[in-house]
């Protein structure tokens, strides 16, 4: 055998992974093998595979004896429309992708290259777990890849796709990065799988029941995507990717984009004229943002707020969204979080902020109060503070307390802030605030009822309405809800240059 023979022989032995066999069971379970997820993902033709003949340096329980090329994980670089990203692929045929030393110095190796070049790093996840066999070795491998996700984390954007089991020290890389998704019914994410959860609490749970796709994206909030195969999975990590530059010191993407008419006469009956009554909010998002360019984040959990990504006259943008269909939009523990984490994101990478305001305020309740909602909340607030992108404010309709504030409100840096005309902004309904300011009026009238109606009207006509708030500067501009789509494209496109310094300081100290 020639020295040429023998080297397309090892490239043919390493792209087989943990041979045919091996191969067949992982199709039959509905799951695609590393290089199958790594050819759908990247351009064709544009991957570049970085340590294929790695081979683990375990010699203990007769490990020597099974050595397979690339050690169980595929790593490269390659594009993503065009775009430069860098990839890790677990593959499930070569000791059901368990992480080794070695393993984890090829996705070290990776992300190191990463951080350098500024491009983002995609790990396609399907591992179960630390290889016992190598002992705390391998648990020092794991260790090595949190170290790089935290250094890389608000540098490169960092996406994890879990395509199959992912239990214990394994989760947390993919908890570090920016973005979840997962595949249903193939996909788990658990500390402790259920065999675990049955010998020390006794509970039986299955594994679906316990870490599957559905259960992280509804009760958790861990994933941000539940998909309902790999083809769909790999497409939204395209997709999500489209919205983001390559890095921190990157601008968000602007796309090519022919404008019209940018009217939106719908926008004028969207509203109800009951301020009680619910609207769903994502139809307001369709009609200030492009055509079907809203990507909706965290769909299924804290459905009482909106996240996600659109664009404005082709830019990239980060939508924060009341959701009055829910919860009649209501703040509390679970929607502040899931709003501060995406606030941060946007921040950390350039994408300038539309927020979309309709909330009566904080959830309350022992169970918010006794679970942290002060904390909670708060985590938002800081996010919108420390928030140094472009950031507008459109209030709908109601803003209410300390809601109002957090919501991106002018005091908190928002650049520019709008309302529609219907708009509600106050300390709290004028039905509540009448009941304590007229309490004495009320209770010795000879027809209390009435009374309330009358001062309810009268604190109303004082109070809920957007003039007060504008004759303070609070509100830039009431505005014409047809006129709102122009509104913003103009905004975002004066304050694209926008620069703000903040005061010298290693970080803040978010209420975690």
């Amino acid at each position: 055998m020639t020295k040429l023979e023998t080297l397309q022989h090892k490239i043919d032995e390493a792209k087989q992974g943990g041979g045919l066999k091996r191969i067949e069971s992982q199709h039959k379970k509905g799951k695609l093998t590393a290089r199958e997820r790594i050819d759908i993902l990247l351009d064709p033709g544009s991957f570049e595979e970085i340590g294929m003949f790695v081979t683990h340096r375990s010699t203990d329980f007769g490990m020597e004896k099974e050595q397979y090329l690339g050690d169980g994980v595929v790593t490269g670089y390659g594009t993503v429309n065009g775009r430069l990203v860098y990839v890790f692929s677990q593959d499930f045929t070569v000791f059901g992708g368990s992480l080794s030393e070695t393993h984890a110095e090829k996705i070290c190796k990776l992300m190191d290259l990463a951080i350098e070049n500024g491009a983002p790093v995609i790990g396609l996840n399907d591992s179960g777990g630390a290889r016992i066999q190598e002992g705390v070795v391998s648990l020092g491998g794991y260790a090595d890849i949190f170290y790089r996700n935290t250094r890389a984390s608000g540098v490169i954007p960092q996406l994890s796709a879990i395509m199959g089991p992912c239990a214990g020290g394994a989760v947390y890389s993919p908890a570090i990065t920016d973005f979840i998704l997962m595949v249903e019914h193939t996909s788990y994410m658990f500390v402790t799988g259920p065999n675990v959860v049955k010998t020390v609490t006794h509970e039986e749970v299955s594994s679906e029941e316990l870490g599957g796709a559905d259960t992280h994206a509804s009760k958790s909030g861990v994933t941000h995507f539940a998909c309902a195969n790999e083809v769909e999975c790999i497409d939204h990590l395209k997709k999500l990717l489209s919205y983001m530059p390559q890095n921190c010191e990157d601008e968000a993407p602007i796309y090519p984009y022919e404008a019209g008419n940018e009217l939106r006469e719908n926008l004028n009956k969207l509203i109800p004229e009951n301020s009680n009554q619910p609207y769903d909010m994502r139809e307001i998002i369709a009609e200030v943002c492009d055509e079907e360019s809203f990507l909706e984040v965290h769909k299924n959990y804290a459905e009482n707020i909106l996240v996600g990504f659109a664009r404005i006259g082709g830019r990239s943008i980060g939508v924060v969204a009341n959701q009055p269909a829910s919860m009649a939009g209501v703040l509390d523990i679970n929607s502040s979080k899931k709003g501060a984490r995406f606030v941060r994101f946007c921040d950390a990478f350039n994408i300038p902020l539309l927020v979309l305001v309709d909330v009566p305020g904080f959830l309350p309740g022992t169970d918010q109060e006794w679970n942290g909602i002060i904390t909670n909340g708060a985590k938002l607030l800081y996010a919108f503070c420390e928030a140094t992108v472009p950031k507008i404010t459109v209030i709908t309709r109601k803003a209410y307390g300390g809601a109002y504030d957090v919501m991106n409100s002018k005091h908190i840096g928002a650049d520019f802030n709008f309302a529609f005309p219907n708009s509600e902004i106050a300390v709290m309904g004028s039905k509540g605030a009448a009941e304590i300011i007229f309490k004495k009026e009320i209770d010795s009238a000879e027809d209390p009822i009435a009374k309330l109606q009358e001062k309810d009207a009268e604190y109303a006509a004082k109070f809920a309405n957007p003039y007060g708030a504008a004759a303070r500067g609070f509100i830039d501009e009431v505005i014409n809800p047809a006129d709102t789509r122009m509104k913003l494209i103009k905004a975002f496109t004066m304050l694209q240059n926008k620069v703000c310094n903040m005061p010298r300081k290693k970080h803040g100290n978010i209420p975690l």
